[in-house]
């Protein structure tokens, strides 16, 4: 059985397959679409692409593979997360939104970000804690 972080991977090959055959900017719900992911999958997609240094947000006009411009904005919150999750212990995902003071766009990308550093796990009761 594949476990949350392994999806997380997969949904990020997902999205680069996408974006390298549109050869474009896509936006996220154009995105969602032609990956068939949950905006919460996406956006994890997103924060662990961001982490590999390989998608990058343009302005108005969506993601587009290249050089990554999102490590301030993602890897903010994800160090938040991370120091949630060192103080804590452990924490689901209402706990964590309501900590880091984010987004769920932002708590999502920041989790996809820290799983692909291979900081995090998740469990079958989407508890989060760090490895």
């Amino acid at each position: 059985m594949r476990n949350d972080v392994t999806r997380f991977g997969e949904n990020a090959g997902k999205i680069w397959s996408a974006l390298n055959e549109q050869g474009d900017a896509v936006d996220e719900k154009t995105l969602m679409k032609l990956t068939n992911l949950s905006n919460q999958e996406l956006y994890a997609a997103i924060g662990w692409l961001a982490r590999e240094n390989k998608i990058r947000k343009e302005d108005k006009k969506g993601y587009r593979l290249g050089n990554t411009n999102l490590t301030e904005e993602v890897g903010t919150v994800a160090g938040r997360i991370w120091k949630i999750l060192d103080i804590w212990g452990e924490a689901d995902i209402e706990t964590i939104r309501k900590l880091a003071g984010s987004r769920d766009e932002e708590i999502y990308a920041a989790i996809g970000w820290l799983a692909r550093e291979g900081k995090i796990q998740v469990d079958e009761t989407q508890t989060y804690r760090l490895k």
